[in-house]
Protein backbone atom coordinates (compact mmCIF):
# COMPACT_ATOMS: atom_id res chain seq x y z
CA UNK A 1 0.00 0.00 0.00
CA UNK A 2 1.11 3.95 -0.43
CA UNK A 3 1.69 5.97 1.88
CA UNK A 4 -1.20 7.65 3.46
CA UNK A 5 -2.08 11.57 1.90
CA UNK A 6 -0.63 14.17 3.71
CA UNK A 7 -2.67 17.67 4.19
CA UNK A 8 -1.29 20.70 4.90
CA UNK A 9 -3.82 23.42 6.66
CA UNK A 10 -1.98 26.78 6.90
CA UNK A 11 -4.28 28.95 9.78
CA UNK A 12 -5.49 27.60 12.51
CA UNK A 13 -8.69 29.54 13.78
CA UNK A 14 -11.90 28.87 12.57
CA UNK A 15 -11.72 27.79 9.28
CA UNK A 16 -8.48 26.08 9.67
CA UNK A 17 -9.14 23.91 12.63
CA UNK A 18 -12.49 22.95 11.24
CA UNK A 19 -11.00 21.75 7.76
CA UNK A 20 -8.55 19.40 9.81
CA UNK A 21 -11.82 18.01 11.79
CA UNK A 22 -14.16 17.61 8.54
CA UNK A 23 -10.48 15.96 6.66
CA UNK A 24 -9.62 13.84 9.75
CA UNK A 25 -13.01 12.03 10.00
CA UNK A 26 -13.34 11.51 6.45
CA UNK A 27 -9.51 10.05 7.09
CA UNK A 28 -8.52 11.79 4.03
CA UNK A 29 -4.95 11.64 5.23
CA UNK A 30 -2.23 12.70 7.71
CA UNK A 31 -2.81 16.57 8.66
CA UNK A 32 -0.35 19.44 9.67
CA UNK A 33 -1.94 22.42 10.56
CA UNK A 34 0.33 25.56 10.88
CA UNK A 35 -0.22 29.19 12.63
CA UNK A 36 2.07 31.88 13.67
CA UNK A 37 0.45 32.12 16.89
CA UNK A 38 2.18 29.37 19.48
CA UNK A 39 0.45 26.80 21.01
CA UNK A 40 -2.42 27.18 18.91
CA UNK A 41 -2.06 24.58 16.28
CA UNK A 42 -0.37 22.51 18.45
CA UNK A 43 -3.24 22.47 20.56
CA UNK A 44 -6.11 22.20 18.62
CA UNK A 45 -4.05 19.16 16.77
CA UNK A 46 -3.48 17.36 20.20
CA UNK A 47 -7.07 17.74 20.76
CA UNK A 48 -8.05 16.61 17.43
CA UNK A 49 -5.63 13.54 17.75
CA UNK A 50 -7.39 12.64 20.71
CA UNK A 51 -10.91 12.73 19.10
CA UNK A 52 -9.50 9.52 16.77
CA UNK A 53 -10.44 6.85 18.95
CA UNK A 54 -13.34 8.08 20.05
CA UNK A 55 -14.78 8.57 16.45
CA UNK A 56 -12.40 6.04 15.55
CA UNK A 57 -10.21 7.75 12.46
CA UNK A 58 -6.42 6.96 12.03
CA UNK A 59 -4.65 10.31 10.75
CA UNK A 60 -1.47 11.70 12.52
CA UNK A 61 -2.21 15.19 12.99
CA UNK A 62 0.52 17.86 13.95
CA UNK A 63 0.51 21.39 14.55
CA UNK A 64 3.47 23.99 14.03
CA UNK A 65 4.93 27.37 14.03
CA UNK A 66 6.84 26.52 10.69
CA UNK A 67 6.68 24.67 7.47
CA UNK A 68 8.98 21.94 7.50
CA UNK A 69 6.47 19.60 9.08
CA UNK A 70 4.72 20.36 6.22
CA UNK A 71 7.23 19.04 3.08
CA UNK A 72 5.72 16.76 0.46
CA UNK A 73 2.05 17.50 1.27
CA UNK A 74 -0.48 16.50 -1.34
CA UNK A 75 -2.77 19.41 -0.76
CA UNK A 76 -2.21 22.91 0.86
CA UNK A 77 -5.62 24.67 2.30
CA UNK A 78 -4.65 28.22 2.79
CA UNK A 79 -7.02 29.89 5.39
CA UNK A 80 -4.95 32.35 6.98
CA UNK A 81 -5.79 35.77 7.23
CA UNK A 82 -8.31 38.04 9.44
CA UNK A 83 -11.84 37.03 9.13
CA UNK A 84 -14.48 39.90 8.35
CA UNK A 85 -16.26 41.94 11.12
CA UNK A 86 -19.41 43.50 10.58
CA UNK A 87 -19.08 46.74 8.20
CA UNK A 88 -16.42 45.37 6.14
CA UNK A 89 -16.72 44.39 2.81
CA UNK A 90 -13.88 41.46 2.03
CA UNK A 91 -12.20 44.12 -0.30
CA UNK A 92 -11.05 45.69 3.04
CA UNK A 93 -9.00 42.61 3.87
CA UNK A 94 -7.89 42.81 0.47
CA UNK A 95 -4.16 44.15 1.51
CA UNK A 96 -3.65 42.66 4.96
CA UNK A 97 -4.28 39.21 3.74
CA UNK A 98 -2.34 39.65 0.41
CA UNK A 99 0.63 40.07 2.44
CA UNK A 100 -0.32 36.78 4.67
CA UNK A 101 -1.13 35.18 1.66
CA UNK A 102 1.86 35.42 -0.28
CA UNK A 103 4.14 34.36 2.93
CA UNK A 104 1.72 31.50 3.42
CA UNK A 105 1.70 30.30 -0.18
CA UNK A 106 5.14 31.05 -1.29
CA UNK A 107 6.45 29.17 1.96
CA UNK A 108 4.48 26.52 1.85
CA UNK A 109 5.09 25.65 -1.86
CA UNK A 110 8.78 25.61 -1.22
CA UNK A 111 8.36 22.54 1.19
CA UNK A 112 5.62 20.92 -1.20
CA UNK A 113 6.41 21.74 -5.07
CA UNK A 114 4.38 19.12 -6.69
CA UNK A 115 1.27 20.21 -4.03
CA UNK A 116 -2.35 21.63 -4.96
CA UNK A 117 -3.23 24.65 -3.57
CA UNK A 118 -6.92 25.67 -2.47
CA UNK A 119 -7.00 29.19 -1.37
CA UNK A 120 -10.61 30.08 1.11
CA UNK A 121 -8.79 33.36 2.48
CA UNK A 122 -10.33 36.39 1.13
CA UNK A 123 -11.14 38.52 -0.70
CA UNK A 124 -11.28 34.33 -2.29
CA UNK A 125 -10.54 35.66 -6.44
CA UNK A 126 -7.98 38.02 -5.39
CA UNK A 127 -6.21 35.72 -3.11
CA UNK A 128 -6.12 33.10 -5.71
CA UNK A 129 -3.79 35.26 -7.69
CA UNK A 130 -1.36 36.23 -4.64
CA UNK A 131 -1.05 32.14 -4.00
CA UNK A 132 -0.77 31.87 -7.11
CA UNK A 133 2.06 34.34 -8.07
CA UNK A 134 3.82 33.56 -4.65
CA UNK A 135 3.77 30.19 -5.00
CA UNK A 136 4.86 30.08 -8.91
CA UNK A 137 2.74 26.40 -9.68
CA UNK A 138 0.98 25.83 -12.63
CA UNK A 139 -2.66 27.52 -12.63
CA UNK A 140 -3.97 23.89 -12.69
CA UNK A 141 -2.52 23.47 -9.29
CA UNK A 142 -3.65 26.69 -7.59
CA UNK A 143 -7.62 26.37 -6.96
CA UNK A 144 -10.01 28.62 -5.14
CA UNK A 145 -12.84 27.79 -2.58
CA UNK A 146 -15.86 29.79 -3.29
CA UNK A 147 -18.49 28.31 -5.37
CA UNK A 148 -18.63 25.10 -3.52
CA UNK A 149 -19.75 27.28 -0.58
CA UNK A 150 -21.71 29.91 -2.58
CA UNK A 151 -23.34 26.70 -4.21
CA UNK A 152 -24.33 24.84 -1.06
CA UNK A 153 -25.66 27.95 0.35
CA UNK A 154 -28.07 28.20 -2.40
CA UNK A 155 -28.63 24.70 -2.02
CA UNK A 156 -29.57 24.74 1.54
CA UNK A 157 -31.75 27.33 1.00
CA UNK A 158 -33.87 25.93 -2.07
CA UNK A 159 -34.05 22.95 0.45
CA UNK A 160 -35.71 24.97 3.50
CA UNK A 161 -38.01 26.77 0.82
CA UNK A 162 -39.38 23.12 -0.54
CA UNK A 163 -38.29 21.27 2.35
CA UNK A 164 -36.84 18.07 0.39
CA UNK A 165 -33.25 16.48 0.81
CA UNK A 166 -30.59 19.04 -0.01
CA UNK A 167 -28.92 15.61 -1.59
CA UNK A 168 -31.68 15.89 -4.56
CA UNK A 169 -31.11 19.53 -5.40
CA UNK A 170 -28.62 20.26 -7.93
CA UNK A 171 -27.12 23.86 -8.34
CA UNK A 172 -24.43 25.82 -9.68
CA UNK A 173 -22.95 29.45 -8.71
CA UNK A 174 -20.57 31.29 -10.62
CA UNK A 175 -18.34 33.99 -10.57
CA UNK A 176 -16.36 35.95 -7.82
CA UNK A 177 -16.91 35.54 -4.21
CA UNK A 178 -19.02 38.31 -3.38
CA UNK A 179 -22.05 39.84 -3.72
CA UNK A 180 -22.18 40.16 -7.63
CA UNK A 181 -21.60 35.93 -7.94
CA UNK A 182 -24.27 34.60 -10.18
CA UNK A 183 -26.40 31.51 -9.12
CA UNK A 184 -27.39 29.93 -12.41
CA UNK A 185 -31.33 29.16 -12.44
CA UNK A 186 -31.35 27.35 -15.36
CA UNK A 187 -28.96 25.15 -13.99
CA UNK A 188 -30.77 24.42 -10.76
CA UNK A 189 -33.23 21.53 -10.84
CA UNK A 190 -34.28 18.75 -8.22
CA UNK A 191 -33.38 15.25 -8.64
CA UNK A 192 -33.87 16.81 -12.62
CA UNK A 193 -36.63 18.13 -12.49
CA UNK A 194 -36.39 21.91 -13.19
CA UNK A 195 -36.65 24.53 -10.10
CA UNK A 196 -38.57 27.02 -12.00
CA UNK A 197 -41.58 24.20 -11.65
CA UNK A 198 -40.92 24.31 -8.26
CA UNK A 199 -40.71 27.40 -7.03
CA UNK A 200 -42.21 30.72 -8.30
CA UNK A 201 -40.13 33.63 -9.62
CA UNK A 202 -40.67 35.96 -7.19
CA UNK A 203 -39.52 33.54 -3.98
CA UNK A 204 -36.55 32.14 -6.38
CA UNK A 205 -35.28 35.86 -6.63
CA UNK A 206 -35.29 36.48 -2.92
CA UNK A 207 -33.59 33.22 -2.36
CA UNK A 208 -30.89 33.97 -5.28
CA UNK A 209 -30.39 37.37 -3.35
CA UNK A 210 -29.73 35.40 -0.19
CA UNK A 211 -27.14 33.50 -1.83
CA UNK A 212 -24.93 36.46 -3.03
CA UNK A 213 -25.13 37.92 0.38
CA UNK A 214 -25.28 34.38 2.57
CA UNK A 215 -21.60 34.99 3.87
CA UNK A 216 -22.54 38.92 5.00
CA UNK A 217 -25.83 37.07 6.70
CA UNK A 218 -23.58 35.04 9.06
CA UNK A 219 -21.34 37.50 9.57
CA UNK A 220 -24.17 39.80 10.58
CA UNK A 221 -25.50 37.57 13.16
CA UNK A 222 -21.59 35.87 14.60
CA UNK A 223 -20.71 39.63 15.02
CA UNK A 224 -16.95 38.39 15.71
CA UNK A 225 -16.07 36.02 12.81
CA UNK A 226 -17.30 34.68 9.86
CA UNK A 227 -18.62 31.64 8.58
CA UNK A 228 -16.18 28.55 9.17
CA UNK A 229 -18.76 25.09 8.85
CA UNK A 230 -19.31 25.03 5.37
CA UNK A 231 -16.18 26.94 4.24
CA UNK A 232 -14.21 24.54 5.80
CA UNK A 233 -16.24 21.49 4.82
CA UNK A 234 -16.87 23.09 1.31
CA UNK A 235 -12.60 23.13 1.33
CA UNK A 236 -12.02 19.64 1.84
CA UNK A 237 -14.65 18.00 -0.66
CA UNK A 238 -12.36 19.93 -2.94
CA UNK A 239 -9.58 18.25 -1.54
CA UNK A 240 -11.25 14.52 -1.18
CA UNK A 241 -11.50 14.88 -5.31
CA UNK A 242 -7.85 15.58 -5.46
CA UNK A 243 -6.42 13.18 -3.27
CA UNK A 244 -8.30 10.10 -4.14
CA UNK A 245 -8.47 11.54 -8.26
CA UNK A 246 -12.36 11.62 -7.64
CA UNK A 247 -12.64 13.53 -11.33
CA UNK A 248 -16.03 15.43 -10.11
CA UNK A 249 -17.23 18.61 -11.46
CA UNK A 250 -17.17 21.38 -9.04
CA UNK A 251 -17.26 25.02 -9.36
CA UNK A 252 -14.34 26.35 -8.48
CA UNK A 253 -11.92 29.55 -8.57
CA UNK A 254 -9.61 28.63 -11.89
CA UNK A 255 -7.52 30.88 -13.91
CA UNK A 256 -9.15 31.60 -16.78
CA UNK A 257 -7.60 32.44 -19.74
CA UNK A 258 -10.42 33.04 -22.56
CA UNK A 259 -12.81 30.65 -21.01
CA UNK A 260 -16.21 32.33 -20.95
CA UNK A 261 -14.48 35.77 -22.55
CA UNK A 262 -12.50 36.36 -19.36
CA UNK A 263 -8.33 36.59 -19.56
CA UNK A 264 -6.30 36.57 -16.36
CA UNK A 265 -8.64 36.10 -13.65
CA UNK A 266 -9.43 33.47 -11.28
CA UNK A 267 -13.15 33.22 -11.30
CA UNK A 268 -15.55 30.62 -10.15
CA UNK A 269 -16.18 28.28 -13.30
CA UNK A 270 -17.28 24.62 -13.33
CA UNK A 271 -14.30 22.69 -12.70
CA UNK A 272 -13.03 19.22 -12.84
CA UNK A 273 -11.43 18.17 -10.15
CA UNK A 274 -8.71 15.21 -9.38
CA UNK A 275 -5.31 14.02 -8.17
CA UNK A 276 -3.72 17.34 -11.18
CA UNK A 277 -5.75 19.89 -9.48
CA UNK A 278 -8.46 21.49 -12.28
CA UNK A 279 -7.91 18.56 -14.84
CA UNK A 280 -10.46 20.67 -16.94
CA UNK A 281 -12.38 24.28 -17.23
CA UNK A 282 -15.82 23.44 -18.92
CA UNK A 283 -17.83 26.30 -20.63
CA UNK A 284 -21.40 25.99 -20.19
CA UNK A 285 -23.98 27.80 -22.14
CA UNK A 286 -25.14 31.08 -20.19
CA UNK A 287 -28.67 32.94 -20.82
CA UNK A 288 -27.07 36.86 -22.23
CA UNK A 289 -28.13 37.92 -18.90
CA UNK A 290 -26.00 35.51 -16.68
CA UNK A 291 -22.92 36.17 -19.18
CA UNK A 292 -23.46 39.59 -18.48
CA UNK A 293 -23.39 38.71 -15.02
CA UNK A 294 -20.66 36.98 -14.83
CA UNK A 295 -18.68 39.52 -16.79
CA UNK A 296 -19.72 42.19 -14.41
CA UNK A 297 -18.63 39.73 -11.30
CA UNK A 298 -14.90 39.80 -13.47
CA UNK A 299 -15.12 43.06 -13.46
CA UNK A 300 -14.92 43.93 -9.49
CA UNK A 301 -12.76 41.26 -9.22
CA UNK A 302 -10.52 42.81 -11.82
CA UNK A 303 -10.47 45.79 -9.74
CA UNK A 304 -9.33 44.00 -6.50
CA UNK A 305 -6.38 42.09 -8.80
CA UNK A 306 -5.14 45.86 -9.84
CA UNK A 307 -5.05 46.95 -5.98
CA UNK A 308 -2.63 44.42 -5.70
Amino acid sequence: MGKRAKITIVGAGNIGATAAHWAASKELGDIVLVDVVEGVPQGKGLDLAQAGPVEGFDARIVGTNGYDETADSDVIIITAGLARKPGMSRDDLLKTNAKIVHECASKAAAKSPNAVIIVISNPLDAMCTVAHRASGFPKHRVIGMAGILDTARYRAFLGMELNVSVEDIQALVLGGHGDAMVPLVSYTSVSGIPITQLIPKDKLDAIVKRTRTGGGEIVGLLKTGSAYYAPSAAGVQMAEAIIKDKKRILPCAALLEGEYGINGLFIGVPVLLGKNGIEKVLEVTLTNDERADLHKSAAGVQELVDLL
